[in-house]
């Protein structure tokens, strides 16, 4: 194998790559690196996120700098703040041996004038987002008339976000006589014409196959009912003991809704979407990068630049419309030689669309049965088995306890301790799957009820009475607001844990539609939670709340329901002042 040297790349950055563990150049640096340091012509890389893009660009970049010259030399343009700083962290690691080096990166949601400040004073390298950098071109800061190298890094991604027009915008104040190199995972028809307008004689250097997944990466699929979704999501993060996942929903409101639902159900879980604050977003991805957070739910546009090479599973809550989201997807785990594993959960009319992706990246996916209460909790022991094997035990310090500890336990046999181990550790889980919720498995081939017709139209409505019948034992509770007004599964907790008195209510099964969510709760507990949340605020809304009936059509009933709490609350209001007066 070719040794970092052997490309080109001089002892300083090697002594730097040398201590983050870089050993032999992979692939892509091997390809990309020489080109790159002979500045001969552009280059098209087509290579999925973690294959090590950013050294291949990175170490001949700075090995080009001139760094007696304080002005722009290099540009490298990524869609997201998050790629942008993880782009200039690794560059800045890379250049730690190479003196009087400045790289800048220049994103929005930071104090511009900060940025204005660092380029007063002049910089090499630039790793910006497109919106900012035209903001500091307009404002006269930036001059990009000594550029040598733009790197165009996750084009797809950036023209997917609507980039286009900022790219010919920029690159019209760069010297034609750049070298260009633009990385894709996968080539569409948009990068292909970029390529041609702005790129000449561009080499085409493949890592693996054009729009082909990782090659550690094992596609599966789950085919259930779109109603058991979410219980087939629990039971699949349940069967992997020691998840590191990040989930994809389609949407923001899909993302909260599915994060706050873990986190009801004791999961270690948050959610990445565009509407947390950049501190918020900062301090969720933190906690998922130290590995203090294990599964992450986020759309596909707020998961850009978290970049981390140890994720054991991507989890699709359904398929994304574009086959490239997919390849993104399923990208970010199998990196660095590691093994992963993407998995789909679907319903029968994604079926189509998965084979599309497995026409486009050249693999099939395995078709597995939602795993069962008794597998899981069987291989969820085993896993602590090996724990408790594995465990390393200070002896010293456990010593100065353990005579005290060993004196109080002897009553017990060797089985009943290590049962109530095991019960510690498995009672939540054990008391769930007890009375695990049916999932329905489907057939590989839908019926042709579900096909269309009258007869797909009965299999609608009967998941629309499905969704209002309780699991037994419960009753279903009704309240008049919903995902369109901005209520998850979060608020619902909050919401009862406020206003109902006494115990607290156990929920159970929760769907939240646009203008109305639906839930169980115990049939005890109907009756006064129905009386404590009549006439109860969210954000100024006042809620109404009834038990669910089978046969009722609730759909719109939310806005009719909205009118009628605020007359009962007006009545109310109006019926205490009388009586106060009588009083």
């Amino acid at each position: 194998m070719t040794s970092f040297e052997e490309l080109g790349v001089n002892e300083n950055l090697r002594r730097a790559i040398e201590e983050l563990g870089f050993e032999k150049p992979m692939p892509v640096q091997e390809k990309v690196i020489p080109v790159l340091l002979n500045g001969d012509h552009d280059v098209v890389g087509l290579a999925q996120t973690g294959t090590g893009k950013t050294a291949a660009f990175g170490l001949p970049v700075i090995q080009r700098i001139d760094t007696k010259r304080r002005v722009p030399q290099a540009l490298i343009l990524a869609p997201t703040r998050e790629l942008c700083l993880q782009i200039a962290g690794d560059l800045a690691d890379f250049s730690k041996y190479v003196d009087d080096l400045e790289v800048l990166p220049v994103y929005g949601g930071s104090s511009i004038e900060s940025q204005i400040r660092q380029l007063k004073k002049g910089v090499q390298v630039i790793v910006a987002t497109p919106g900012r950098l035209i903001d500091l071109i307009n404002r006269g800061v930036v001059k990009l008339n000594d550029v040598h190298t733009v790197i165009l890094d996750e084009a797809d991604e950036m023209l997917n976000m609507g980039f286009v027009d900022s790219l010919n915008e920029i690159l019209q104040h760069v010297p034609e006589d750049r070298t260009t190199l633009m990385f894709s995972a996968t080539m569409p028809a948009e990068v292909a014409k970029i390529a041609k307008k702005y790129m000449k004689d561009a080499e085409e250097i493949v890592v693996g196959n054009r729009n082909e997944g990782a090659e550690n990466v094992r596609h599966i699929y789950y085919m259930v009912n779109a109603r058991d979704k979410y219980l087939a999501l629990k039971r699949i993060v349940d069967n992997s003991p020691n998840i590191y996942a990040i989930i994809f929903c389609r949407t923001r409101r899909d993302t909260q809704e599915i994060a706050d639902k873990l986190i009801s159900d004791g999961y270690n879980a948050e959610a990445l979407h565009g509407d947390l604050s950049q501190a918020q977003r900062d301090l969720v991805m933190k906690k998922f990068r130290d590995r203090v957070l294990p599964i992450l739910v986020a759309t596909d546009v707020a998961a850009r630049g978290l970049d981390v090479d140890d994720l054991t599973h991507v989890i699709n809550y359904g398929l994304p419309e574009d086959v490239s989201v997919y390849t993104h997807r399923s990208g970010r785990t199998g990196r660095a030689g590691k093994a992963g594993t993407s998995i789909a959960i679907i319903h029968s009319r994604e079926k189509g669309r998965l084979r599309e992706i497995e026409r486009i990246i050249g693999k099939k996916f395995e078709h597995k049965d939602v795993p069962t209460p008794e597998h899981i909790i069987e291989k969820q022991l085993y896993n602590l088995a090996d724990r408790l094997e594995k465990v390393e035990v200070p002896e010293e310090e456990i010593d100065k306890y353990f005579r005290g500890v060993s004196k109080k336990l002897s009553w017990l046999s060797t089985d009943d301790l290590l049962k109530r181990v095991l019960s510690l550790e498995f009672n939540r889980l054990l008391a769930y799957y007890k009375d695990a919720p049916k999932i329905d498995f489907i057939d590989e081939k839908p019926s042709k009820g579900e096909k269309g017709g009258k007869k797909a139209k009965r299999f609608e409505n009967d998941g629309n009475k499905d969704r209002r019948t309780a699991e037994p034992g419960m009753a279903r509770i009704y309240v008049n607001v919903g995902k369109a007004d901005g209520f998850f599964a979060g608020n619902l907790i909050e919401l009862l844990n406020k206003n109902v008195p006494g115990k607290r209510v156990d929920v159970g099964r929760i769907d939240l539609m646009p203008d109305y969510t639906l839930f169980d709760i115990p049939e005890e507990d109907a009756k006064r939670t129905v009386a404590a949340l009549k006439g109860s605020e969210f954000f100024g809304k006042r809620i109404y709340s009834e038990v669910a009936s089978e046969d009722k059509d609730y759909a719109g009933k939310g806005k009719k329901d909205y009118a009628k709490a605020k007359k009962d609350y007006g009545m109310s209001i109006a019926k205490r002042k009388k009586t106060q007066i009588n009083w």
